[in-house]
């Protein structure tokens, strides 16, 4: 038997591409974290709760409407989107003016009410998503293997998030993304119109949390809670690449999901919490992050 480092090779293997299909998850909802914080300031504790809302969107659009999981790949995001542009609009507007720490707090008590709203109508329980038939069975890769679900969602995220970060840093949308937020007078005296751009910014970085839970409802129970669980997570990827690095969020997520997946073969009893050890060294070494520029 082949092995790695005293480890079979297709547990090797096996390990590592579950830790490339977490740390995809945890590159999209980075990045939308990064594209809320680095454009808006917001630090936004809804992320979470808009990551379960898609993946019920999904589960209750099957269940109740019929709705597919192609469609539903479109049409939650959207409405999540939606939803996340009425929350800046109508709440977050209103406090933009002061400390962030006023929007960390008003998007926690908005995830509390969601999560708590669900726990009392749905339960703690969660319920299972069938894997859309395209996209059931796996390929024999000799060393392992490979469910073709888990490799759709590793492409899927990983379209979206290279998508996202040229989108935002190679094109004229991008930069007149960046200049409103940064001099917000400026671009108004050029006709844009800046509120409208930071509520679409808002509703993008919420839609892309609820396309993470589509991707995630064929493979995780959909509960209440799921958010929750790996909103902490998320938040410690984004501080080891740089709060507001739209790269550093994709990178740093795909890295901390494979260093995750390693730990659990050689040393499963820290696997929970070796991305807040890297946190806790990178904060040390380089307080801005990996990716993020020093004040």
């Amino acid at each position: 038997m082949t092995m790695i480092f005293g480890v079979p090779v297709a547990v090797f293997m096996g390990q590592l591409m579950l830790g490339l299909i977490n740390g995809a998850f945890y590159a999209l909802l980075s990045l939308g974290l990064a594209v809320i914080f680095g454009l808006l300031k917001i630090v936004n504790f809804a992320h979470g709760a808009m990551y379960m809302l898609g993946a019920f969107a999904t589960l209750l659009g099957m269940q109740y409407l019929g709705i597919g999981y192609w469609a539903a790949l479109l049409l939650a995001p959207l409405v999540v989107g939606a939803l996340g542009m009425v929350i800046e609009r109508l709440l977050l507007r209103r406090i933009g003016h002061l400390d962030h720490l006023y929007g960390l707090l008003l998007t926690f008590g908005l995830a509390l009410i969601f999560e708590g709203s669900l726990v009392n109508v749905f339960g703690v329980s969660g319920a299972r998503y069938p894997t859309p038939e395209a996209l059931q069975g796996g390929l024999q890769l000799g060393f392992m293997f490979l469910p073709t679900y888990r490799a759709w969602v590793l492409v899927a995220a990983l379209v979206v998030c290279l998508g996202t970060w040229y989108v935002i840093e190679r094109t004229r949308l991008g930069a007149y993304l960046r200049a409103g937020t940064e001099n917000p007078a400026l671009m108004q005296a050029f006709g844009v119109n800046v509120p409208q751009l930071i509520t679409l910014t808002y509703g993008f970085g919420v839609a892309l949390a609820a396309f993470a839970g589509v991707l995630a409802a064929p493979l995780y129970p959909v509960s209440p809670t799921m958010g929750s669980n790996l909103l902490i997570v998320v938040f410690a990827v984004v501080v080891i690449g740089g709060m507001g690095s739209i790269l550093g969020a994709v990178l740093t997520g795909l890295g901390m999901g494979l260093i995750e997946g390693l730990t659990k073969v050689y040393y499963p009893e820290a696997a929970n919490t070796v991305i807040f050890l890297v946190m806790i060294l990178v904060l040390m070494l380089r307080p801005a992050g990996l990716f993020g520029k020093e004040a």
